[in-house]
């Protein structure tokens, strides 16, 4: 089967495929799963500190806080 008709028969465009290609060419499939996994370690921290900041400022705009110093 040429890779154009695999392509289009799971339902992606031929650039994503290139794409793909291009970013997990060369990986094997532990280096994948090992990605994917670090991928989704790293999104917990990120998400918790997006979290913090968007409650720090919810917190300091209740609070009628400006950015402008005080004089």
């Amino acid at each position: 089967m040429a890779m154009a008709d695999a392509v289009r028969r799971i339902g992606v465009l031929e650039l994503t495929y290139y794409r793909w290609r291009k970013q997990y060419g060369g990986m094997s499939r532990d280096q994948l799963r090992q990605l994917k996994e670090l991928q989704k370690e790293h999104e917990r921290p990120r998400k918790a500190v997006s979290d913090l900041t968007s409650d720090k400022l919810n917190l300091s705009e209740a609070a009628g806080e400006t950015s402008e110093p005080l004089s």
